[in-house]
């Protein structure tokens, strides 16, 4: 099964495209969680919340047990500007230096880029969001 790491935005219609594929930066979290440690700004991964759809996708897809949604938190929420911060310094640090990363350091990046702009533009509308991830 191959992981995505995808950005939700709070509410119905966000009025913009959320979508990145997700799934490079899903494979490569570790890494970009130690990155993000060493430049001292929170990982992406401390951004993740799931909610009641989200799992019910999971469990439909054999991932998981349905007691699980019962117990569930309610979704979290953060500033997109956090996000877009941790966003720009990796993205800083990857820039010169893909390969750090890998053979797959170019296409993390441009995943990257993209998160940057759904970010922008949810801080630019003053919304929040928070990252889900899918297994497929």
């Amino acid at each position: 099964m191959a992981a995505s790491m995808y950005i939700v935005v709070e509410g119905e219609d966000p009025g913009f495209d959320t979508f990145v594929n997700g799934r490079l930066l899903a494979r490569n979290e570790d890494a970009l969680e130690r990155l993000a440690l060493r430049l001292g700004v929170r990982p992406l991964i401390e951004f993740f919340s799931a909610d009641e759809n989200s799992m019910s996708l999971l469990i439909e897809e054999g991932a998981g047990d349905q007691e699980l949604i019962r117990r569930l938190p309610p979704p979290q929420w953060y500033a997109a500007g956090d996000g877009l911060k941790t966003v720009r310094a990796l993205l800083d640090a990857l820039q010169d230096e893909p390969q750090q990363l890998g053979s797959e350091g170019e296409q993390v990046l441009s995943e990257l880029l993209e998160y940057a702009q759904v970010l922008g533009k949810a801080r630019d509308r003053e919304m929040r969001w928070h990252l889900a991830v899918s297994w497929r």
